[in-house]
C-alpha cells in the first residue's frame, strides 16, 4: 500500500514561489516608501562662516520630499529639482536664519544658522 506524502516536489514548489514572491513584494513596498519613511529633507550647498563682512548674503540649497519650505518664516520656492537660492540681509551684530520645510504628513525639518555681521568699517583702524 502506497501512503501519499502532503509535500510533494510541486507542492513545496508552489509554496517556495509564493514565499519568493511576497519577499519581493514586500522589498518593493519599502523601496517606494522611502522618501515617506525619510520625511523631508534639508542641506545648504555653501557653508557660509559665522563672522559675515557682506551685509547681503546667499544661501542656497536642496530641498527634497517637501511641499512647502519658508526662510525666516516667508515662503520660498524652489526650481524643479529641489535646489533653492535666497539673498538675506544681515541686521548689525547677532542673526538667526531659519529654513523650515514641511512635507504632506506634517512633518518638519528645521535648520538654522547663526551669523555675526560686523561691518568692514569697524574692524578697520
Amino acid at each position: 500500500m502506497k501512503t501519499s506524502h502532503p509535500f510533494t516536489f510541486a507542492v513545496l514548489l508552489k509554496y517556495t514561489g509564493i514565499g519568493i514572491a511576497l519577499v519581493l513584494f514586500g522589498a518593493y513596498v519599502i523601496f517606494q516608501a522611502r522618501y515617506i519613511i525619510r520625511g523631508p529633507q534639508l542641506t545648504l550647498t555653501n557653508e557660509l562662516p559665522i563672522v559675515q563682512n557682506e551685509r547681503q548674503i546667499t544661501l542656497a540649497g536642496t530641498a527634497e520630499n517637501i511641499t512647502e519650505i519658508t526662510l525666516n518664516g516667508r515662503e520660498i520656492v524652489t526650481d524643479q529639482d529641489g535646489h533653492f537660492r535666497e539673498q538675506i540681509v544681515l541686521e548689525n551684530g547677532y542673526n538667526i536664519v531659519s529654513i523650515t520645510a514641511h512635507d504632506r504628513y506634517g512633518r518638519a525639518r528645521i535648520l538654522t544658522k547663526e551669523f555675526v555681521y560686523t561691518p568692514l568699517s569697524l574692524l578697520t583702524p
